[in-house]
């Protein structure tokens, strides 16, 4: 491995920190201030202004979240061996990589095999800032593994044996090997409102919206992402 790419792994750990505290709210305003300080450059990124309009975060938020990305990974993209250096990092009890693969390709919303800036910040948004309707959105099209509109059982079945994956078997209380699958079961039912196999994307809007269980379910994803 180059030392450039060691150094883009590594770097882009402590980035996924700074996000963190934008998703735990402690990164607060004088925070703020504090990092545009310390990772401030000369030059303006570029379309700044538009993601500004285009997302939910200020343009102070958008220079700390720039600056770091840029300046941990100077190739301005990040690939999936990346994403999975970074939640080994957060979850070191458990398996990651499946995870970190799906979250990777839901990013990856062109399929080119690497996430840009402009890619990451519109999700990030998304997910910690935009609406109910605008999660639910996203969420679903993480579920949907394979692109065609909708989710089968076994595509459900493989995102949440993954978190559960993820999370380790240091969970307390320990969880059942068969918890994931019950857990399927249980919202695919509930989902696939006329019976047919798949759920369509309205059919898990008004499903999660309608069902506070699922709602909170759906949190353990928005609590690891």
């Amino acid at each position: 491995m180059s030392s450039c790419s060691k150094r883009c792994k590594l770097g882009f750990v402590k980035f996924a920190q700074t996000i963190f505290k934008l998703i735990t709210g402690t990164l607060s305003k004088d925070k703020i201030e504090d990092e545009l300080e310390m990772t401030m450059v000369c030059h303006r990124p570029e379309g700044l202004e538009q993601l500004e309009a285009q997302t939910n975060f200020t343009k102070r938020e958008l220079q700390v979240l720039y600056r770091g990305f840029k300046n941990e990974c100077p190739s301005g993209a990040v690939n999936e061996e990346t994403f999975k250096q970074i939640y080994a990092q957060f979850f070191p009890h458990g398996d990651a990589s499946m995870y970190a693969h799906y979250l990777f390709h839901a990013f990856d919303t062109t399929q080119t095999g690497s996430v840009k800036f402009e890619d990451f910040v519109t999700a990030l948004s998304i997910l910690l800032r935009g609406t109910v309707h605008e999660k639910l959105r996203w969420t679903f099209n993480l579920y949907d593994i394979n692109k065609d509109g909708y989710i089968n059982k076994e595509e459900m079945m493989d995102i949440v044996k993954a978190i559960y994956d993820m999370m380790g078997k240091y969970t307390y209380p320990v969880l059942k090997e068969d918890t994931p699958r019950q857990h399927v079961d249980v919202f695919f039912q509930k989902m696939d409102k006329n019976k047919d196999g798949i759920v369509t994307l309205d059919e898990f809007l008004e499903s999660c919206q309608e069902d506070d269980n699922i709602m909170r379910s759906l949190q353990l994803f928005q609590n690891v992402m």
